[in-house]
């Protein structure tokens, strides 16, 4: 639901993957956004409405993604699918990060966009500590990306993971992730993310905040 910039630019990226994709805006003219190539189907009308939904083949649909402009439509529109039609693989967009928070604790994931950009931004000016990159509704458990002290260049995720206690799934090496294994070293500019339960948070940037030959 929602067919802007965010909206066209996934249902192309789905479709791309060999995905049958549909979408629905309010406004006809938004479906140009989604250029001549691309083979799926657009209805016009408000996401939530459940005849719009029906005919945009919510009955057989996978997964829905609300990204529209409006949070109470994209709230609305993914508890009317996960309620009435059963479509529990459900992601909301929302600006507003209170109501984000309320609706995560709920069960519906959501995209809170103007937290996720503030952080990056945050990330580029103040890269000691930790951002959150995802977390669990209940928040006990996130993914972090990790500010690692340069004295730990050279050492192998292994023995990162041995003095952290606690799994790195994977690196930014020059602007690509990657999936480490225990023998990949760390090199200078890599972006570390850990998995981490809520309460560990200030150990673990404490560990790898320091040279590791205290540890």
């Amino acid at each position: 639901m929602g067919c802007g910039r965010v909206g066209s630019s996934l249902a192309r990226s789905l479709e791309k993957r060999g995905h049958d994709v549909s979408v629905i805006d309010t406004n006809a003219e938004s479906f140009r956004r989604l250029g001549p190539e691309f083979r799926g189907t657009t209805v016009k009308g408000v996401g939530f409405d459940r005849d719009v939904l029906v005919k945009a083949g919510i009955r057989g649909a996978d997964g829905f993604a609300a990204v529209s402009s409006g949070d109470n439509s994209n709230i609305l529109a993914a508890r009317v699918v996960r309620e009435e039609f059963g479509v529990h693989n459900v992601v909301a967009r929302i600006y507003d990060q209170g109501r984000a928070e309320v609706y995560e604790r709920l069960g519906i994931p959501t995209v809170a966009t103007v937290r996720w950009a503030a952080n990056q931004v945050l990330r580029g000016l103040l890269p000691e500590g930790s951002e959150p990159v995802w977390r669990d509704p209940s928040g006990s458990a996130r993914l972090v990306q990790v500010h690692v002290h340069e004295g730990w260049i050279g050492s192998t995720i292994g023995e990162i993971q041995q003095a952290v206690r606690t799994p790195l799934p994977f690196l930014q090496r020059y602007g690509t992730a990657m999936v480490p294994t225990a023998e990949t070293v760390l090199q200078d500019g890599d972006l570390l993310y850990a998995a981490i339960e809520l309460d560990r948070t200030d150990e673990i940037e404490q560990v790898l905040g320091e040279a590791p030959e205290r540890y």
